[in-house]
């Protein structure tokens, strides 16, 4: 029953994996395209950054529900903001780097933000409906 605790955490390693997969094979058929190649900070890099921190809120969210249900949303709302301020730390070099690929690269960081957003966002929910 305790393995059951932690299947949040093993779905965003699924979907994470599923993402990186799907975005690889857009790269894989963009291959010539100069706009996406010599990107300051590789592909794998940033997902492996968002995996990171999305197993991290997720078992901290996982820790404050055995103890406060009430204040899951509240630390979903703290962690997020967090990882945020992390999340452009990582991305100001891309910002200030002088290639000529900066939009692209820009909007690949944001993707790819958005999506693990949108995971950890339907996986809070998820926690937040269940009962105790």
């Amino acid at each position: 029953m305790k393995l059951k605790k932690y299947q949040p955490i093993l779905e965003v390693i699924v979907i994470a994996i599923f993402a990186y997969l799907l975005h690889k094979l857009f790269f894989y058929f963009n291959i010539n395209n100069p706009k996406f190649q010599n990107f300051h900070t590789s592909v794998e890099a940033i997902y492996g950054f968002f995996s990171i921190c999305s197993l991290i809120i997720l078992y901290i969210l996982i820790k404050v529900k055995d103890k406060s249900h009430e204040n899951v949303g509240y630390v979903f709302l703290l962690v997020t903001c967090i990882k945020m301020g992390i999340a452009y730390t990582v991305l100001s070099p891309i910002l200030h780097s002088g290639n000529p690929n900066v939009a692209i690269q820009k909007i690949n960081f944001f993707i790819i933000f958005a999506v693990f957003l949108a995971i950890e966002t339907v996986v809070t929910i998820r926690i937040l409906n269940k009962k105790h």
